[in-house]
């Protein structure tokens, strides 16, 4: 950042990827390189903005805290192996520090459930520097009611309620910044607690330092435990350390990002609301935890799972809440100014009610990944299970809307082919789990017929290519996984056949791709490369024997990252730009999973 912040608003947003995430496995914020913290939901991932400037313009709220005048950003980055965030800016001859992170393990003390700890500190020359605190909460962007008690700033909003604790002392207003000035050897440190139907904790600014610490090494131990023999290693941790910091701690479930109505197409109406459990992604990354030796993520997401769907079994949600719940109708949120413009915002997904068939191959391969790993399912996991692929074997000739979800149902091939999973897979977990005789046979019925209906009506002999659904040409960049279920041979003349003609007609240049012909989901406007397909092809590569071609992708497609190592759900293939909700739990664990690929290739 040249010609820094200045202390009057409104200022432009930030690039997407210009925002670092810093979470608690609880909720998260994304704090923007001039030290603006535009995004925190409470008193989880899926609750109301108290600081929303990301999608809701200035009067959605902030939490600034960066040098006052011009200045550059000279370096920014996660402390090695850990959550904590550092920004440093040159302004003049001096250095401003601010060091930043949200304590994860507040379990059997008397904390905070969320605790915010952002540092100041200088070297060289004293600098001017602000604190912009305005936090407005939910949609209607409500100013709190403010108190003050002894050296704590209180702002509540009845149920829910916050303090601001700094030391040395400061005089902060909400909604007005504040000038301060820090001196070298004298750092300012500010605390925000969190209360949320719940008594309002207190915690000194040299204490929440320690906690902070406290937290980095818990981190770094955790780091530790991953395979030291992983190509890529820091960036595959950093995927890691990404997906834990967006599994919600209490239940175990993955959000597939923390925001909401980040665009996809800026300017245009491409704009969901992410802040969900996707099964489908959840298990993808259930997967990547497992291949690393991290058991205890995995068992914790099927145990979720196990609950979440209890009501609704045998059918498997599309997606849910963070407790297993019903994800709340979709609506617009009136009077938000969006992302760069890009209108509506939305709250809630109308994907809730969709019929995915695909979601089963992926939680059941999830399952079977699990067992395989010497891990027996429980019982009632496994029951579960078997009623997944009860319900696979009877309704896999339905049209669904498919891993893009769209509004309009199809014979989606990828759908079939991930239905074939499903029964495979669970015919495999049988082979160490009991199971009837009949339904054994009923499943194995099931299987080889999806098998042979997709040969014949989802491949295309004139492009040599599995096609996105019956009776089209359209090709489907999710169709990569491919050589990785084992239906058909990665010998096979049809998977080589479908990897290079989607390599070649849904190429977004380099080793970007679109997911389908761009403008073929029934919405306005355009859209950018999804950027887990081309983690898929890297995988795709692998598994057909050309792994030097792979090897190449993949290190092209760690240039993409963010300067954090942070990945969105999309890119501009024109200007580079990061597009759609960010950090993407679905980026991120596909990149797990490519590496570990070739790690794994002869």
């Amino acid at each position: 950042m040249t010609g820094g912040p200045d202390v009057t608003w409104p200022r432009p947003p930030a690039p997407i990827s210009d925002y670092g995430l810093l979470g608690d496995t609880r909720t998260a914020a994304l704090v923007a390189s001039d030290g603006a913290m535009d995004w925190l939901c409470l008193p989880r991932f899926d609750g109301e903005p108290l600081f929303g400037r990301l999608v809701g313009g200035p009067d959605a709220g902030t939490f600034r805290l960066g040098p006052a005048g011009p200045a550059t950003v000279v370096e920014r980055r996660y402390r090695q192996h850990t959550a904590t965030l550092t920004t440093t800016w040159a302004a003049g001859s001096s250095r401003l520090t601010l060091t930043e992170a949200m304590v994860a393990e507040v379990s059997g003390r008397l904390l905070p459930t969320t605790l915010i700890v952002r540092r100041l500190s200088a070297e060289g020359a004293t600098v001017d520097a602000v604190v912009e605190f305005d936090p407005r909460l939910g949609v209607r962007h409500r100013r709190p009611r403010v108190h003050r008690r002894r050296r704590a700033l209180l702002c509540d909003w009845g149920s829910l309620a916050v303090s601001l604790v700094a030391a040395p002392d400061l005089t902060i207003e909400p909604g007005r910044p504040a000038p301060i000035t820090v001196r070298p050897g004298r750092p300012i440190t500010l605390v925000l607690a969190v209360a949320h139907r719940e008594p309002l904790i207190h915690v000194e600014p040299a204490a929440a330092w320690e906690l902070l610490v406290e937290d980095e090494n818990r981190w770094r131990a955790w780091s530790t435990e991953i395979d030291a023999s992983l190509p890529f290693r820091e960036h595959v941790v950093r995927s890691l350390l990404t997906l834990r910091l967006l599994t919600y701690s209490p239940s175990q479930a993955p959000v597939a990002a923390p925001t909401t109505s980040l665009p996809e197409d800026p300017g245009g109406v491409r704009n969901w609301d992410y802040r969900y459990v996707w099964p489908r992604d959840a298990s993808i990354g259930v997967s990547a935890f497992l291949s690393v030796g991290k058991a205890a993520e995995a068992h914790g997401f099927l145990a979720w799972l196990l609950h979440a769907s209890r009501l609704q079994r045998p059918r498997l949600p599309a997606l849910l809440t963070l407790h297993g719940r019903h994800v709340p109708a979709e609506r617009e949120v009136p009077g938000w100014t969006g992302y760069l413009g890009s209108l509506p915002v939305r709250i809630g997904n109308g994907a809730a009610g969709q019929h995915q068939l695909d979601g089963y191959g992926w939680v059941i391969d999830a399952a079977w990944a699990f067992a395989q790993s010497g891990h027996r399912l429980y019982t009632e996991t496994w029951r579960a299970v078997r009623g997944f692929a009860d319900l696979v074997a009877l309704r896999w000739q339905e049209p669904d809307a498919g891993i893009w979800e769209v509004r309009e149902p199809d014979q989606h091939v990828h759908s079939k082919l991930m239905g074939w999973l499903a029964l495979d897979r669970a015919l495999r977990i049988a082979d160490t789990h009991p199971l009837p005789d009949r339904q054994r046979r009923r499943w194995q019925k099931a299987r080889d017929a999806i098998a042979a209906e997709v040969r014949t009506r989802g491949f295309d002999p004139t492009t040599n290519s599995y096609v996105r659904s019956y009776g089209c040409q359209d090709l489907d960049a999710a169709l990569l996984v491919l050589p990785l279920l084992g239906m058909d041979s990665v010998d096979s003349p049809r998977v080589h056949g479908t990897i290079d003609a989607i390599r070649d007609r849904l190429s977004a240049g380099g080793p970007l791709l679109y997911r389908y012909p761009p403008g073929r989901d029934g919405f306005p406007g355009t859209e950018g490369a999804f950027l887990p397909c081309s983690f898929w092809l890297v995988q795709a590569l692998v598994r057909t024997g050309r792994r030097t071609e792979a090897l190449e992708l993949f290190q092209t497609m760690l240039d993409h990252a963010s300067p954090l190592g942070l990945y969105a759900e999309e890119l501009d293939p024109a200007t580079g730009a990061h597009l759609g909700n960010y950090p993407q739990t679905l980026t991120h664990a596909a990149l797990v999973q490519a590496a570990l690929a070739i790690r794994d290739a002869p």
